[in-house]
């Protein structure tokens, strides 16, 4: 994944958050409703705070031996505890005896006679409108006994009131609606998974495709119709960047070839000519031919087939390529040497790895500066390297570090093509192209493969 993919919020994420967003908006809306609704309605008001503080009074009631008895709760003892606190009560049963009492002349006035039968609701608005004055009371049981319960509020100087709205948006709005957005966000998350899943799907079938191989698609079976038209285009895209690729390889091996020709009969020519100014133009006349064959060799590369790789013997491509090269090297005052391990196998084409190997030492030849030694090694990694004791590069302060590839590798092959075909090869194996400074001075290029194979058996 890329690191711009990376840093992107998963569309889940961004939905949830909307969802929450909208839903806390949703119910923001409906509070103001709720408020504006009850804040109309004064009459209902006085009702509730009745229903509720008669039900806090109604939690002191005790049943013992069969006999009423009551304490005032001490959560609401700051208003029917205190005198003047704008709040009376009377607890009383339904035969006239009263069990608690928060006023004196002032029941007289507000309740109803003791020895009166009480209904089991009544409400008497004193002052309408806000804030609340009004009488009231109700009947509650306990274990099959009746108690009779009033109160009476003077304008609301402790805002039960505010204690009613809240309980009944929370149990109204806020725990209603905070159910159905649960529900909501798992089922919206749930759909988006299962509808993202054959896009991740895709995604990571886009992350293997190969750009070598002449049949790289992404599989469209089993996809939505819009994920699918989404694979469709890729698949076209792809197919169209093939034809791009497989014209421009056609076109430069052809004239590679056309050029072959003509370069032969120069050599010819400036062969017969006696002149140090023709040994000079023979030596560009080689460099020339060189870069022709190694345009030759990248497109033939281009149009290998992986379906016929074999086990390569990676002991016996160094071995043979550093027997092959040797006089070439000790003619030009350097010198070569070979060092083996278990001879490690990789799947591939022998002469491919090998053209790889002879690129990497004809570039240590060239540039790394005269009497320069090379030693090619092979490892268990699996992996074959081509080490050399040349000027080495710069800049890459830290000896043994990795770094892009140096000056003198950029320049292989004279015009810059011998190290990508290295690297072509190098991922036409499924490997890489590692290049590394070393200290005092020296370079290290290694084909680094993916896995070792076993060898067919002789």
């Amino acid at each position: 994944m890329s690191k711009a993919a990376g840093g992107r919020a998963p569309l889940g994420r961004i939905v949830a958050l909307r969802i929450v967003l909208f839903a806390a908006i949703a119910m923001l809306a409906q509070l103001v409703a709720v408020l504006a609704e009850y804040g109309r309605d004064p009459d209902n008001m006085a009702r509730l705070v009745l229903e509720q503080e008669t039900e806090e009074l109604a939690r002191g009631l005790s049943l013992r031996a069969g006999r009423l008895g009551y304490e005032l709760p001490h959560e609401i003892a700051a208003r029917y505890g205190v005198a003047e606190s704008g709040y009376l009560a009377r607890v009383r049963t339904a035969q006239g005896v009263v069990l608690f009492s928060h006023c004196d002349d002032a029941c007289t006035q507000h309740f109803l006679p003791l020895d009166l039968n009480p209904p089991s609701f009544w409400l008497r608005i004193m002052a309408p409108g806000y804030p609340l004055s009004f009488a009231g009371g109700r009947t509650v049981e306990i274990g099959h006994r009746d108690a009779f319960i009033e109160i009476a509020v003077t304008g609301d100087p402790q805002g039960a009131i505010w204690s009613v709205l809240a309980h009944e948006v929370l149990d109204h709005m806020v725990l209603p609606m905070s159910l159905t957005l649960i529900f909501v966000l798992g089922a919206t998350l749930l759909s988006i998974r299962a509808a993202l899943r054959p896009v991740t799907a895709a995604a990571r079938q886009a992350e293997r495709l190969d750009p070598l191989s002449p049949d790289a698609r992404l599989e469209a079976a089993g996809m939505p119709r819009e994920i699918a038209q989404l694979a469709g285009a890729v698949n076209r895209s792809y197919a169209r960047t093939r034809e791009l690729m497989n014209a421009q390889k056609l076109f430069t091996s052809a004239i590679a070839h056309e050029i072959r020709t003509p370069l032969a009969v120069i050599r010819l020519e400036l062969e017969s000519i006696d002149h140090p100014a023709a040994r000079r133009t023979l030596g560009e006349l080689d460099e020339l031919t060189h870069f022709v064959e190694q345009m030759v060799m990248l497109a033939r590369l281009e149009a290998a087939d992986r379906s016929g790789f074999t086990p390569v013997p990676l002991d016996e491509i160094g071995r043979d390529i550093v027997g092959t090269l040797a006089p070439i090297v000790y003619a030009r005052g350097a010198r070569i040497g070979f060092e083996e391990t278990d001879n490690p196998c990789v799947p591939g084409t022998a002469s491919l790895i090998k053209d790889a190997v002879r690129n990497l030492i004809e570039n240590a030849l060239r540039h790394a500066g005269p009497g320069v030694s090379i030693l090619v090694r092979t490892d268990d990694g699996p992996g074959i390297s081509v080490i050399d004791d040349g000027r080495g590069f710069d800049p890459d302060p830290v000896p043994g570090e990795a770094t892009d590839p140096p000056g003198h590798y950029r320049r292989a092959g004279g015009l810059g093509i011998g190290l990508e075909i290295v690297r072509r090869i190098a991922a036409l194996h499924g490997g890489r192209l590692e290049i590394t400074r070393l200290a005092p001075h020296g370079t290290k290029a290694r084909l680094a493969f993916a896995a070792p194979v076993t060898p067919a058996p002789s």
